[in-house]
């Protein structure tokens, strides 16, 4: 299965998900059988994870055209950018879903775009002391932690987040174990 066809996937079945938690989401999604456990899906669904959250909690969006943007987006974004490229596509797909919901772009003087940098590179700092190899999960997880924060300090909704232990370690054959934050030990 091609990675468009599994973000084809993804966006169909994201849309019947609710609550306002994008980690519930997410692990909802991630279970079903064309998600991997590493893969640049990823680079769709952790995004897509963020702009269903926000909108099922109030967020002013148009959900579709946002799941369309961000398909788009994410299949621009190659596998193993972590390793290639230095940035992770997790945090990418969400500073994606950033941009999306403020309407960003690389003219914006609003201030969304520094913000945005920002967010994005605190989570990359957390994920650069964590150390590889990859994990899209784990990943996916400080992305998921700072843009919660983050949502709830700039937007007029709330997300949730409940302190995680990873549900995905014993499929993970590169898993770090005890140096990642959410190994269940």
């Amino acid at each position: 299965m091609t990675v468009e066809e599994k973000a084809k996937l993804i966006v169909k079945d994201i849309l019947s998900e609710k609550g306002n938690d994008p980690v519930r989401i997410f692990k909802n999604i991630a279970k079903k059988e064309y998600v991997s456990i590493h893969g640049p899906e990823h680079h769709i669904l952790d995004g897509a994870c963020i702009l269903v959250a926000f909108h099922n909690a109030g967020g002013n969006i148009d959900i579709d055209k946002s799941l369309d943007r961000l398909f788009n987006e994410g299949l621009r974004m190659p596998g193993a950018m972590c390793g290639l490229w230095g940035v992770c596509g997790a945090i990418t797909s969400v500073g994606a879903a950033l941009s999306i919901i403020d309407g960003t772009g690389p003219l914006s003087d609003d201030g969304t775009w520094g913000e945005h940098m920002s967010f994005t590179s605190q989570a990359l700092c957390k994920l650069g002391k964590i150390n590889g190899p990859r994990c899209c999960k784990r990943d996916a997880m400080i992305a998921f932690e700072n843009a919660v924060e983050y949502i709830n300090a700039h937007y007029d909704v709330k997300l949730e987040y409940d302190p995680q232990v990873c549900e995905f370690s014993t499929a993970n054959q590169q898993c770090i174990k005890e140096r990642c934050p959410f190994y269940p030990g």
